[in-house]
């Protein structure tokens, strides 16, 4: 099953609020859902998912493994521990949620247990996020080419990326870019509100419309119903060779996710 291009992200969705978003995702026409084992929710997805009655088989769901479970005696145990969570026997796309910068862990050793899980039919595609270019080098020189599904990365009018979306072309690797909306921000830029009335659409409808332009998937969160459905309709919004000029020139390198354990970036 090829990945969605609009998923329903989960990042920061706690409990009920995370229960519920899926729940109206689910209603509402989606069929991709993104969670990680840190987000602490994959039960609340996992449940939302049940509850649904939609068939499994029809759903593209991922997970990520967190940086505390990448050595080979947690990894797998911690990914059963997921599946349990999420109530099914596999997921669709498995991630490696961030590199080490410390190296506590090889490389060499938590790809090989992502490839694992792969192998064992409990991740039907694998890939990573946050990985830099050199780290995706690194990677392709483990696994070999064609292995990597997808980076997830940060991507939005305001953070462009060119240098690991650039890579990921080049090696047949799909771009997955998380904050699309970069919390909102880029929503109130005047050249994405003067482009949205042009085409009487939202802000939100023009920047996914723009992710889908270049190819991207994209999996922003909410917690209401009327953006989780008002959000599908990008596909309504065709936007010109002018607009993608003037989009392309909003990248200002802002970058919001980035902890003391990111990588050195691109």
């Amino acid at each position: 099953m090829k990945i969605p291009q609009l998923g329903a992200g989960t990042f920061r969705l706690k409990g009920e609020d995370a229960f519920h978003s899926v729940t109206m995702a689910l209603e509402a026409g989606y069929r991709h859902i993104d969670t990680a084992q840190i987000y602490g929710n994959e039960k609340e997805v996992g449940e939302a998912i049940a509850a649904s009655g939609v068939a499994r088989e029809t759903l593209f769901l991922t997970t990520k493994i967190w940086t505390d479970k990448l050595g080979q005696a947690s990894f797998l145990p911690s990914l059963k521990q997921s599946l349990s969570d999420l109530q099914t026997d596999y997921v669709d796309l498995l991630l490696i949620h961030w590199p080490l910068k410390d190296n506590a862990v090889a490389m060499d050793e938590y790809l090989q247990c992502l490839k694992a899980a792969l192998d064992l039919g409990l991740a039907k595609q694998i890939g990573v996020s946050n990985f830099t270019v050199a780290q995706m080098q690194q990677a392709i020189e483990i696994l070999g080419e064609g292995v990597i599904y997808t980076n997830q990365v940060e991507v939005h009018p305001y953070l462009q990326n060119r240098a690991v979306v650039a890579f990921c072309r080049a090696h047949n690797i799909i771009v997955t870019g998380y904050m699309p909306f970069a919390y909102g921000e880029v929503l109130k830029d005047a050249v994405i509100q003067e482009i949205a009335a042009a085409h009487q659409a939202t802000p939100a409808q023009v920047v996914l419309a723009w992710m889908a332009a270049n190819a991207f998937v994209t999996i922003p969160s909410s917690t209401k119903r009327a953006n989780i459905e008002s959000n599908l309709a990008y596909v309504n919004v065709t936007l010109s060779d002018d607009d993608m000029a003037r989009i392309a020139t909003l990248d200002r390198n802002h970058r919001l996710a980035n902890p003391d354990f990111a990588p050195e970036w691109d």
